[in-house]
């Protein structure tokens, strides 16, 4: 989509941040998810950037962010990349909200770094255990024979791991996009490392403090998530004081292009609630 690439830079101990700003207003950040990118949330950031300052990023290891060997994508290295931006921004109590392995990071930083939101929205969010698919746990155990995969058959697993978060079937253009920065020789083995890193130790650490949770927070969930059940989200809500949940019906884990019009209208609602 012209207009959506991420022009500036940060950097992060973990790696080069790619970022963006757009739109003017009240601070809103918006974080992404496993294995996708900032790109998930172009429409929605379009949407809101009408009367929000909007801030995209890429995590280090994803998207258009510095992808290297050995590299630390945990979710605690993410955590402090996460803190260390917001302090580059001079954002003090931004609007958060989180998708996937976005809203573990983004419940770490408040609840391990301080950071402070005027309030956050978790969207199918990894939070609580057991989370991961069938094939990512599989994955996550053996990374080194999927990383030696041959380029094609690489391209066509995280082709299918990726239509499988969504509920209705992916446009072929939006398809490419996502699965765009997995491909090429370093791009490939970045795919397989961000997995073999995810540890449930890391949302463990942070189950017990939920209740600390001090601002205003909703719950959005796809009534289809297949990756991360909606018993996860009603669970999350019972375990963050004053928490709103709203399930989305015929919305998997990509929620996002299963139902742009529910879920940008719940987060507008949201942003704008007293």
């Amino acid at each position: 989509m012209a207009g959506t690439e991420l022009t500036e830079t940060f950097d992060a101990p973990n790696g080069t941040i790619a970022w963006r700003r757009t739109g003017s207003g009240p601070p809103v950040v918006l974080l992404h998810g496993t294995p996708f990118s900032s790109r998930i949330w172009d429409d929605i950031a379009a949407a809101l950037s009408t009367t929000r300052t909007v801030y995209l990023w890429d995590m280090p290891g994803y998207g258009d962010s510095a992808m290297h060997p050995d590299q630390d994508v945990s979710l605690p290295a993410q955590q402090r990349a996460f803190t260390l931006l917001l302090q580059h921004w001079g954002l003090e109590r931004p609007a958060v909200i989180a998708h996937d392995i976005g809203g573990a990071v983004a419940l770490r930083a408040a609840l391990l770094d301080g950071a402070a939101y005027s309030r956050l929205a978790l969207v199918d969010a990894v939070s609580l255990r057991p989370w991961g698919s069938d094939t990512f746990r599989l994955i996550g155990a053996h990374p080194e024979v999927f990383a030696a995969l041959p380029p094609p058959l690489h391209q066509a697993l995280v082709e299918a791991y990726i239509a499988s978060a969504a509920h209705r079937p992916l446009h072929p253009d939006r398809l490419r996009e996502l699965v765009r920065p997995w491909l090429g020789d370093s791009r490939q083995g970045a795919f397989y490392r961000q997995i073999a890193q995810a540890d449930q130790r890391h949302t463990a650490e942070i189950e017990d403090d939920l209740h600390r949770l001090a601002m205003p927070v909703t719950v959005i969930w796809g009534q289809a998530d297949t990756w991360l059940p909606p018993e996860t989200g009603r669970r999350l809500a019972r375990a963050i004081p004053g928490a709103d949940l709203h399930t989305v019906p015929g919305a998997g884990h990509l929620i996002h292009h299963d139902a742009p019009a529910q879920i940008t209208g719940l987060l507008t609602a949201f942003l704008t609630a007293d």
